[in-house]
């Protein structure tokens, strides 16, 4: 065991010979009545540079090269990073303009597309949330839905616009349906999850003080409930983010995906690729609102 005796600067006990003191030592002895010495560090913090920028630059330095070598073998048809850039500096100069029904800017297509998603989302969480508190809940539910979520679930949500066509006989419902339906499930999954792993003491000692189905729900099942159910949000806004470009490719309109196929038709390759970046970025951008939004709600470290 080593113990540590603390003595004056200037103290030198008997059996400790005393050393010279260096001059940054002298230096760092804080005077009577003086104010107690700050060392600043200085300088870059060159690990953060290493560890958190240098891998994202790389990566998409990456990206850019290899998407060059291929367009510029000249025979892909692929557009080089140069000329897209230059289209993209023409697409976002105007991205809210109107001249038709059909021809509008980026930035109105995308607006579209996302209250397609915040409709369908909203309508899912709305549903799904309870539904995997009740099914988590009572084995009886449990038993019953089961079976009719895994069979439901492994279907394409393409599969689901046709049944959207037929029963609301208009392309936008039909789209805000296959949202719906392709959010709801992991929502579902990811709550019925989370609250059949709730321990089993914390609803002993509910039924031991006979607490209602209310209080069980606001003090026990739902602050421990709450990772899984972020988990399942994330899950169900990334799928519907990808499932909405698919749906308005085929049901026309307004919206990312109709802009993306009406430039294929235009062979406009650059402003597919500009749009897939705007897919990617806005998709990005959710999952970090989420993530963010997440970390306030949970002591559990939510990675992306």
């Amino acid at each position: 065991m080593v113990s540590a005796v603390f003595h004056s600067p200037l103290e030198v006990t008997p059996s400790t010979k005393a050393e010279p003191l260096s001059a940054s030592a002298v230096a760092a002895v804080p005077r009577p009545g003086a104010a107690p010495v700050v060392q600043v560090k200085r300088g870059w913090d060159l690990r953060f540079l290493w560890t958190h920028v240098l891998p994202p630059v790389l990566g998409l330095l990456f990206l850019i090269t290899v998407w060059a070598v291929v367009a510029g073998t000249g025979e892909s048809g692929i557009p080089t990073p140069l000329e897209t850039w230059k289209q993209a500096v023409e697409v976002f100069s105007d991205p809210f303009y109107q001249v038709g029904p059909n021809d509008q800017g980026v930035g109105w297509n995308v607006l579209m597309s996302l209250q397609r998603v915040a409709i369908g989302f909203g309508l899912a969480a709305a549903v799904g949330i309870p539904a995997g508190f009740a099914i988590g809940r009572f084995e009886f539910l449990s038993r019953m839905f089961n079976p009719l979520i895994s069979l439901l679930r492994p279907v394409s949500p393409l599969a689901w616009l046709p049944i959207g066509l037929l029963v609301f006989k208009g392309a936008n419902p039909a789209a805000i349906w296959t949202i719906f339906i392709c959010s709801i499930w992991p929502m579902i999954i990811n709550t019925a999850v989370g609250v059949q792993r709730v321990p089993q003491d914390y609803m002993n000692v509910a039924r031991v003080l006979n607490l209602s189905e209310w209080k069980i729900f606001t003090k026990i099942l739902f602050p421990a409930v709450l990772p899984y159910l972020l988990t399942g949000v994330r899950l169900a806004v990334g799928t519907a983010w990808l499932v909405i470009v698919a749906a308005e490719m085929l049901t026309g309109g307004v919206g990312i995906g109709f802009w993306i196929w009406d430039e294929w038709n235009n062979l406009n390759v650059a402003s597919i690729i500009i749009a897939i970046f705007v897919i990617g970025i806005v998709g990005l951008v959710l999952e970090f609102g989420l993530i963010k939004l997440a970390t306030l709600f949970t002591f559990e470290e939510v990675k992306s």
